[in-house]
Formats: C-alpha cells, structure tokens, sequence
C-alpha cells in the first residue's frame, strides 16, 4: 500500500468523485482525458477500496487484502484502450495456465487448465459423460460469447443494448437464443444436473455461483458459473504483478498526468445541493469542493441516500424505500497466510501451482453453507477458495515463502450460533479466531501438515471488511445481493441501472450498479459515458424506447414461436 502525498484541492472543480475505488478512478480517467477538471476524495489513506494489497504480518510478503482475480478487467474497455498507459504506470497482469480446481474427500480433484484438450482428457478419465456434457455446455457458451457477452459492456436499459439482442437473435436463431435464456435463468444446480453426470464434475461448476451470493437452488445463479467455468479455462486466472495495488495506483498516474487531483485520509460527510441538483461535497474538516458539472458517487445507495444525502432534502419517500430495500448478501471472510513452504494437497503435489483450489466439496454442502449463512448461522463447514497468490506472481515473495489468500464462504453478516454447536461468541471480533481456527482444520483434511507451515495468519472478519470500505456492507464482498430482482437493468432498482440519479448531476457507480461485482471497470467507463453525453435526458429516452423495442422484440419471438 502507498500513502499519497497530500495537495491542496481545488475550490472548484467540473466533477468531484467519492471514492477511489477502481471503477471511481477509470470514470475520472475518463472525464479528465476528456478535458474536464477532476478531483477524486478518499476516505481511507490508501487509494483502491476493495483493490489494496500490502504487507501483513511478515515483512516482505505481499498479499491482496481484499479482491484478487483481475481477469473481468482484463477484458474491460478500460484495459483494452489503456493497456499501454496502465503498464507504463506500473500495472502488468500475471496469468495461471493452471487456473483452478476442486479437491474432494477421497484424495481426488477435478483440474482445470487452459490447455483444453488436456482439461477436457482428464475429465473423460473421470467420466466420460462429464466430458459429453462439458463440450456441449462449451459450445453453449462460444454462443453465448459471440451473441451476448457483448451486452455486458452496454448501459441497461438502451437501444444499443435491444439492437444487440436483435442482432444475436438473427445470428443465433429465436430458439437457440431461447435455449441461453433458460440456462441463464437456471440455479447452479439445475445448470450441473442438466449438463454433467457426476457430482464433482456437478461442484466444479456450483462452486463458482458462491464467489457471487448464488446459493446452488438460487434462480439465475448460472449465469456467472457458466461464464468462469469457461473464461478461466481459455484465459487462464489473472492477478496483479507485485500487488492488486498496481491497478489503482496506475489509474491515479494517469488521472494526475491528465490534470486530476487526488486527496486521501479525509471523507466526505454530505453532498451539498441546490434546487434538486448536486453541487459539490463537504469533507470532514470542513473544506468544500464545488462540482460545476458532475459528483460521482462510488458507494453503494445505502451511503449516498442513507448518508450523504441524508440532511439535503432531496431524499423524497420512494427515494428513501428505495435505498431501505436495497439487499446485500451474505457476509464473508478472509484469511491471510504466511507459509514456510507450498501446500502439499492430498489430490496430488501439482495442486500447490493451480491459481484457485476449491473446497467445498460438493453441491449439497454448498447449499447447507449458504442457507446456514442466511440463517445467521456460523456454517459448520463453509466453502474455502484458496488462492495461492505468490505461485501465480513469485514476486509477492523474496523467497521461498509463499502467500495464500483464503476466502471463506458465505458467513452471516449478524451471527445468530454457531450451525455446529461449538463457538458460543456472537460477535465477530469474538468469532473470527475461532472461525479461522475451523478454516485450518478443514484446510487439513485437504492438505495434510498445512497447519505447520503456517508462520503467520491474519483473518478479517466480514465486520473488518466493511471497517476497511463501507461498500462490503456487512462484509457482502460484492456490494449487494445479485439476484435477479437486483441485477441486469434492476441494479440498484428500476430506473437508476444507468448510472444517472434522481437528484441532478449526481452518479452512481461501482459494485452496487450494472454489471455489478468483480474487478471489472466496466460501470466506470459507462458511467463517464453517460456524463460525458451531451444530451442529458438522451438516456431516459432511450431507456424508453428500448424497454418498448424489447417488448417488440419479445412479441416477434411469442409470433415465431406460434408459427412453429
């Protein structure tokens, strides 16, 4: 982590960005690049939310604190127009062609490469209906890739986005695009018993919607496994060289290089308004920075309505109901360990190179976990990622200790017991040890002798998360509930999934907006899409005509359907 030297911001700006989280930083990129004035206002002493990484407890190690996958911004406009700038300042990805897997009681693991065709032979050893199933469910996703991928970088609602779905409607077929939609819709269970045979080729596929908040009977959990099991395949797993911290401390090069000012270690307490319209905001110590055309606001609704705005007079009734519904999922947790050595997995030593080890292990456990969780219930044996960081980057250590990144899923927000009747605290910084304490102790029925190695363990607790970014509201690492009445044009509700509020020139963006979670930048460079437009109601209009261009489209389908 870097501390920034602190400079005096200006009185007046053309936009003021809360937040330096990195999809705040790549919107104010954008508006400076564009010739705008920019000021960006941190809370924390370092930039990047959930983007830090730092030393913990043993000098020299590095570790992603927080967020640790970068392959969703690698494919991002923002890295795709950047790439060049972003390494000049620092930034370099660092890819896996061992990219995950899933380890079982019985000493087995599911391996998946980005060589395919060794994936895909090893999988037919296992069971070849597995491996029928999984190339049928690849094609479904080289579909999916061609015809709909697209609409994730695109503003819900718009007409851009209804003339995508025409477009992969002509190129696809009615029924083919039908077929995509109900596998969407699909929970992570229905995904796995509709396409594999086993129950671990099954759990190598539902292990993927607990990343998210998709419990494995969750409806619309299969769209996010559908898209990793395959992307991570192809494109191997992704972090960043020397630390995730790379990533925002590259767009802040590049934000000051284009003129932008950066202040950290001092928040914002209120937004200040006129007539309906934000003005600028008003920081701790009492300094106010007007914004002439534009505060971008990278929280989630619960801070931008419930505090920022609170005190202004433009937080109305359904505004506030709004913000009261917004639901966030269930909490999690990371532990953070320093070890001697590489881990020697049972399922075979080459696990100790593999990006992310899954364990879970299967589909029924995972969905005890997440109903355990929503219950308030500490889960007797929650699901462990465990990222081994510094097999991926060797530059996260000086020798031959290693860094792995455990995060535990899914844990209550508030805990009501203990599902296995053994810890008594109900709060977390009672709980946490002991929860981390039955981390290790499931780590070692996996890997055996780990409990050994481990030099130093550093545990945040969902509390801790949401004390380090109050976007992690309760330790919900994605910022919101991404269930399907939350999500797609839905997120954060009906109306504002386009980044513009209901309050003038003000935006929201970042995790709790479409696309939503994941180290994507996607909502920051739509967003300083939708600022920089000139035609302020162009989007509400266009929101319009696609939501009738839809209904069209979806009437066509209805007519197609009945002539068959």
């Amino acid at each position: 982590m870097k501390s920034r030297k602190q400079t005096q911001l200006p009185e007046v700006v053309d936009a003021v960005v809360i937040g330096s989280g990195h999809n705040g930083l790549i919107t104010a990129v954008t508006l400076a690049k564009a010739g705008w004035s920019v000021a960006v206002v941190e809370r924390n002493q370092e930039i990047g939310g959930a983007t830090r990484s730092g030393e913990l407890d043993q000098p020299g190690l590095t570790h992603d604190l927080y967020a640790t996958n970068i392959n969703l911004f690698l494919a991002s406009p923002a890295y795709t127009e950047w790439k060049d700038e972003l390494e000049r300042e620092g930034f370099r990805p660092k890819v896996s062609t061992r990219s995950y897997s899933n380890v079982f009681p019985d000493g087995k693991a599911l391996k998946v490469y980005s060589d395919q065709a060794k994936t895909e032979r090893l999988l037919g050893e296992h069971d070849v209906r597995d491996l029928e199933g999984w190339r049928g469910l690849h094609n479904r996703y080289k579909q999916f890739m061609t015809g709909l991928m697209p609409l994730y970088s695109t503003s819900l609602p718009s007409v851009r986005a209804v003339k995508g779905l025409v477009a992969a409607a002509r190129s696809l077929g009615v029924f083919e695009m039908l077929e995509l939609g109900r596998l969407l819709l699909a929970s992570t269970r229905e995904l796995g018993d509709t396409w594999m045979s086993s129950p671990e080729a099954k759990a190598l596929i539902a292990t993927w919607g607990m990343h998210l908040d998709y419990g494995p009977d969750v409806s619309g959990g299969a769209m996010f496994p559908f898209l990793e099991t395959f992307t991570d395949m192809e494109e191997g797993i992704a972090v960043a060289e020397g630390g995730i911290s790379a990533l925002p401390e590259a767009l802040a090069g590049m934000l000051e290089k284009a003129g932008g000012h950066i202040r950290t270690g001092t928040p914002v307490v209120s937004i200040d308004t006129e007539a309906g319209v934000a003005t600028g905001v008003r920081l701790a110590d009492g300094t106010r920075v007007h914004a002439r055309r534009a505060v971008v606001a990278n929280t989630t609704p619960t801070q931008l309505f419930g505090e920022l705005l609170v005190d202004s007079g433009v937080v109305d009734a359904k505004l506030s109901t709004r913000t009261e519904r917004y639901r966030y999922g269930p909490g999690t947790m990371v532990v953070h360990l320093a070890l001697s050595e590489p881990i020697t997995w049972a399922a075979g030593e080459e696990l100790s190179e593999f990006a992310y080890v899954h364990v879970a292990p299967y589909v029924d456990d995972l969905a005890r976990t997440y109903q355990q969780a929503m219950a308030g219930q500490i889960p007797d044996s929650p699901l462990l990622i465990v990222g081994q960081t510094s097999q991926v980057d060797p530059t996260r250590s000086p020798d031959d200790r290693q860094v792995v990144w455990v995060q535990v899923r899914a844990l209550p927000s508030t805990i009501v017991g203990d599902a296995a009747g053994t810890i008594t605290a109900t709060s977390w910084d009672e709980a946490k040890e002991p929860v981390a304490d039955r981390v290790i102790a499931k780590l070692e029925d996996y890997a055996p002798g780990i409990a050994e190695l481990i030099l130093s363990r550093t545990v945040f607790s969902p509390d801790d998360l949401e004390a380090s970014n109050p976007n992690l509201v309760g330790g919900d690492s994605v910022a919101g509930s991404h269930h399907l009445w939350q999500n797609f044009l839905f997120r954060p509700w009906p109306g504002a999934s386009t980044y513009r509020m209901p309050v003038g020139k003000l935006f929201l963006v970042g995790a709790a907006t479409w696309p939503g979670a994941g180290t994507n930048g996607v909502s920051g460079s739509l967003c300083a899409r939708r600022i920089l437009d000139p035609h302020p109601y162009r989007g509400r209009i266009a929101a319009a005509i696609g939501t009738v261009a839809a209904l069209a489209t979806s009437a066509a389908i209805i007519k197609s359907i009945a002539r068959r």
